[in-house]
């Protein structure tokens, strides 16, 4: 059926789409024909509506016959309501504006054809998509995670010589626009030559602040992603980069995992719960472990404490001279499976592990309590979802034992409460990086 006052209806259409960067409005015209598109590109298969729409268009020359081979197309629907239509157009549809017509084309690209699954960010349960190096299929994979109008794209550029494209998204319902702002300041005042990918923003952040927690997220998942649009962050996609940017980041997102929400509600809360309890176990104990064997042995019960002093029978040197020792091994097993290839690296690490832990305990240069004190600590380390927050609980650990080294029990109790205090001060883009609940800015 015809539809009155076609004008008005892609009047309306395209103000209450916003306009993002992605929407592309065609003017076709041939002497007999005039039609408009409008389609999302980064959701819509444009090879799909030039074969089916665009080629038929100048090919057929009489406006009635084309008129028939649409309405006669499996593809293309007849216009129902503007919601219905706006709802569709956020899915990948396209809308074409013929005569007194208006037709409704599905051209849905499916994104995840052209993914790779998540290597950091891996769950057991859930979505296995992650992002590509292409700037429009990442876009398209949060378009279909999260088809809202108020979905808003943005674009600048960053890189002196690079000229590397950033795209910056936000839903306009929930974003705090001083967040907004900030962050649109700081990517405005990144002075660099080459910009090649979002995680150099950690050491930009870290110039500007001397930051010791990342204040910004990195993810490879878009329903993470799409999660956090919906509570009000700011994400930055970067041309050529595999991961998205998440802005304002607090400790909460650090210590969450996608796995929470494809969990049961008690079974998230016990993670959780685990999550944070490896978190204060991996900077206190070694402190702790020095502080309690070389100055309050008393804290133990008798048998435990003859049980470390036994096993430390022996050994040539103080107990903090041993942990760091310890550590100091751990940290190059961590990072050298990191940089070795992926074949070997696993097995090298363990094999190397265990062979340089039961030597170094036969050669009376470590204790065994020692090797079952680091072990706990670098498993408790690995259980922080997030790579760069745990990067920092490596260093963080460190500050702890030196202050239990030289002050005791003491040293383990003013440490904690000055990390606590630090953390308490620091802030990402105006939040508060140890903000429980996040709140959205209400909407009239």
């Amino acid at each position: 059926m015809p539809t009155n006052n076609v004008q008005s209806i892609k009047e309306s259409l395209i103000h209450k789409l916003q306009q993002p960067e992605d929407l592309v409005f065609k003017e076709n015209h041939t002497k007999e024909k005039y039609m408009e598109v409008l389609y999302i590109k980064s959701i819509s298969d444009e090879d799909v509506l030039l074969e089916n729409v665009l080629k038929p268009f100048f090919e057929i020359t009489s406006s009635k016959e084309f008129l028939d081979f649409l309405q006669s197309h499996p593809k293309a629907s007849e216009y129902e309501c503007e919601q219905k239509t706006i709802d569709m157009v956020m899915r990948g549809v396209a809308i074409l504006f013929y005569q007194d017509f208006v037709f409704l084309f599905d051209c849905k690209m499916d994104r995840n054809n052209a993914v790779m699954d998540t290597t950091v960010e891996t769950t057991i349960q859930g979505p296995q998509a992650g992002f590509s190096e292409s700037l429009p299929v990442n876009l398209g994979l949060i378009r279909q995670r999260y088809p809202n109008v108020s979905l808003k794209v943005e674009s600048t550029t960053v890189g002196n010589l690079s000229k590397t494209k950033v795209m910056i998204l936000h839903d306009t319902k929930f974003v705090d626009p001083d967040t907004l702002k900030r962050v649109k300041k700081f990517l405005d005042a990144i002075d660099i030559d080459m910009f090649q990918t979002g995680e150099q923003l950690f050491d930009i952040i870290k110039k500007s602040n001397r930051a010791l927690f990342p204040l910004m997220l990195v993810t490879e998942r878009p329903d993470r992603v799409a999660i956090n649009l919906a509570s009000g962050k700011v994400i930055l996609l970067v041309h050529g980069s595999s991961y998205a940017v998440i802005l304002p980041t607090v400790m909460k997102d650090l210590m969450s995992s996608m796995e929470d929400i494809y969990q049961t509600y008690w079974i998230a809360k016990f993670l959780q719960i685990l999550r944070y309890t490896a978190f204060n176990i991996s900077i206190i104990l070694p402190g702790l472990y020095v502080a309690v064997s070389s100055y309050n042995p008393e804290l133990f019960r008798v048998h435990l404490a003859m049980s470390i002093a036994g096993s430390r029978t022996g050994i040539p040197y103080p107990s903090f001279v041993e942990v760091l020792l310890m550590l100091f091994m751990m940290e190059l097993l961590t990072e050298a499976s990191i940089r070795l290839p992926k074949a070997i690296g696993p097995t090298a690490t363990t094999v190397g592990g265990l062979i340089l832990g039961q030597s170094a305990a036969e050669a009376g240069l470590v204790s065994n309590i020692m090797i079952v004190i680091v072990s706990f600590v670098a498993i408790s380390n690995f259980v922080v979802p997030i790579n760069a927050f745990s990067f920092t609980i490596r260093v963080l650990k460190y500050f702890i034992l030196l202050l239990a080294t030289i002050f005791g029990l003491v040293g383990v109790v003013i440490g904690f409460f000055m990390l606590l205090a630090y953390m308490v001060k620091l802030d990402s883009f105006g939040e508060p990086f140890l903000t429980i609940i996040q709140s959205k800015p209400s909407k009239e």
